[in-house]
């Protein structure tokens, strides 16, 4: 029997009557819960108010105790914490804007929507030699909550196994799930749902500024893969998030893009002094001090802090001549550090789309509009959801799931699956391969770049197989000496037969589940549209190799780059989080990730800042 389990998976964060992005709604909460007590925060646009700008023979700075480089999943919640310390001076930088006014964070659904403006990096990957060639599109936020601002709200943990290995790869047992786990508690704030009565409420956190629950709206054809998946032989539990696995910041500028971090050596050792920014290529640069600590967080998050803005944490330590000596020298940076894991062993999670006909015209596929109808329902679901927070604009898309392991021999039994693929799972229980719903199925987003449209022309259904643990890693690097231009990511995707292998046994799963009781009923498997997955299951495995290479997407969920190991295994920060070699110099995201996790890692990033706030504290309370 597979240990896997199958649940609805959303995540809701409201504030008043408005609903925010994951982790605007969580430093927005610490703020005004803050801002009662006096202590009003600051959203600031013009870089002078917070630092000067820098002239020829001036070295005296505007000074803060802790600078946080970005305002991604975790710059803001350790920008909320360290401020709960009304001593200490915090300064928040961000190089988009606040993105609360957009109407598209406040949707659920419309999330997607913002790919392709001004609000989102247009990042690309290098083409992928394994993966048909092409590029894949990567976009990254930019606003305040970085790339939660932008996801699908999927309150997902990860196996307890992960971080078990995190601290064994680490030496430190902080960062296994025993302690762990309360700094997940800690910025939950659970919401019973009436439909889900058996989940344990007293091992959920019940006191953080984030709700986490079920959303109200979940499609037909997904409560329906659920009941599917029982009977394809995938045990349903109304909860993944369990032992058994699967503020007020002192001022915040937006619009401020880091240049570099500044450091200093003093008697052999090199000090992090402060944060060089600037507000446009051709604009002044300013600089501040930083006290006590910088905070790098451009990753999945001087604390550097970023989330893809995973991307930008190895980015600007490099461009601050902390990195690989040779990556340096290529592009005339001088170096301060030869640090090699830095862009080093960039993981992602890969994902593969199936698309079905829907039989009924209730999927959203008026989010983007292609009528006149749908711009009707457009408006008045829109206006719907605003008045009553109901209805179709109101599921978050990944709106149900199953988790499992690609070596179950009650899924894959051995007489049809005879080879045996590597095990990359954390744990006896940990899985490799999540299959996930979306109510309508959207195109490959280079399809969009080449055509300009990514929705069908007919109702649909997408199941998607996403790969938890692979083990094709790649690079992040230069590609010039300028913080304006986009790094060189390569994730190097499908380099490892066994990822494509365990992806077809995923595809294989869907094709059967698709057509299993009572979800069959929901889809058209007549309609040979070739666009659409009715004949899949006819397709043979070097048919569906093909069909993995070429319609392999990312999850945006890139972790690594800045990895927490020892320094002889490629590290780049210790168990507190400091960069080795460097003091004062932290990096907080997905980027320390010492291996990526099997699910969806906005939680993870969020226990990881909440960790990290307190290793700060209690490092700055002894004086070091």
């Amino acid at each position: 029997m597979s240990q896997a389990s199958i649940t609805f998976n959303n995540l809701s964060t409201r504030l008043g009557n408005n609903r925010f992005t994951w982790i605007t709604a969580f430093a927005f909460a610490l703020l005004l819960r803050q801002a009662t007590k006096g202590r009003k925060p600051k959203l600031i646009a013009d870089a002078r108010r917070v630092a000067r700008e820098v002239k020829e023979g001036e070295l005296d700075f505007d000074e803060y105790d802790v600078v946080i480089i970005g305002g991604g999943t975790a710059g803001c919640v350790l920008a909320a914490r360290l401020s709960e310390d009304p001593s200490l001076r915090v300064l928040l930088l961000e190089a988009g804007g606040s993105g609360v006014a957009l109407r598209e964070t406040r949707i659920p659904v419309a999330y997607s929507l913002l790919f392709h403006t001004k609000h989102v990096y247009q990042f690309f990957t290098e083409p992928q030699d394994f993966a048909n060639g092409k590029k894949r599109f990567w976009p990254r936020a930019k606003m305040l909550g970085g790339c939660s601002s932008i996801n699908a709200q999927m309150a997902q943990w990860g196996s307890p196994g992960d971080f078990d290995r995190w601290g064994d790869i680490i030496g430190d047992d902080s960062w296994k799930w025993s302690n762990l786990k309360r700094y997940f508690n800690k910025f939950e704030k659970y919401v019973p749902h009436p439909d889900f009565p058996d989940v344990d409420v007293s091992v959920k956190g019940q006191e953080g500024p984030m709700k986490v629950g079920y959303f109200s709206e979940v499609s037909e054809g997904s409560k329906l893969f659920i009941k599917a998946c029982q009977n394809v032989g995938i045990p349903f539990s109304p909860d993944f998030n369990t032992s058994k696995g699967t503020l007020g910041v002192n001022k915040v500028v937006v619009n401020a893009t880091v240049t570099k971090i500044l450091t200093e050596r003093v008697g052999g050792e090199i000090r992090t002094v402060g944060v060089e920014f600037a507000k446009s290529k051709e604009g002044p640069r300013y600089r501040v001090r930083a006290r006590k600590e910088v905070v790098l967080s451009y990753n999945a998050e001087p604390v550097l802090s970023t989330h893809l803005r995973s991307a930008f944490s190895p980015t600007i330590l490099m461009l601050s001549g902390i990195g690989p000596s040779g990556e340096l020298r290529k592009h005339h940076i001088p170096s301060v550090l030869d640090l090699p894991g830095v862009g080093d062993n960039l993981i992602d999670h890969p994902v593969v789309d199936l698309y079905f006909k829907n039989r009924y015209d209730d999927s959203p596929k008026h989010v983007k509009p292609s009528s006149l109808g749908d711009v009707v329902k457009f408006v008045t679901s829109t206006l719907k959801y605003f008045i009553t927070r109901s209805g179709s604009m109101a599921t978050n898309f990944g709106e149900s799931a199953a988790f499992v392991r690609s070596d179950d021999r009650a899924l894959f039994p051995e007489s049809a699956y005879p080879e045996k693929l590597h095990d990359t799972t954390s744990s006896a229980i940990g899985p490799d391969l999540e299959i996930f719903t979306t109510p309508m199925a959207y195109k490959v987003q280079i399809y969009l770049l080449e055509h300009g449209d990514f929705t069908f022309p007919m109702h649909t259904f997408a199941i998607h197989v996403v790969l938890l643990r692979p083990r094709s890693k790649g690079t992040l690097r230069l590609k010039s000496a300028s913080p304006w231009d986009a790094p060189a990511m390569n994730p190097t995707y499908l380099e490892r037969p066994e990822d494509v292998h365990k992806l077809v046994r995923g595809v294989r799963l869907i094709t059967k589940i698709a057509r299993q009781e009572p979800l069959v009923q929901r889809l058209d498997h007549s309609d040979k549209d070739p666009l659409l997955d009715s004949d899949t299951y006819l397709k043979s495995d070097k048919e569906l190799e093909e069909l993995v290479r070429e319609r392999l997407e990312t999850l945006y969920h890139p972790t690594s780059t800045c990895r927490m190991a020892p320094l002889e295994d490629g590290g780049v920060v210790d168990s507190r989080l400091r960069v080795y070699g460097v003091k004062g110099l932290r990096v907080c995201d997905a980027s320390i990730f010492p291996e990526i996790v099997s699910g969806h890692t906005a939680a993870a990033v969020l226990a990881t800042a909440e960790h990290l706030a307190d290793i700060i504290k209690a490092d700055l309370k002894e004086g070091h």
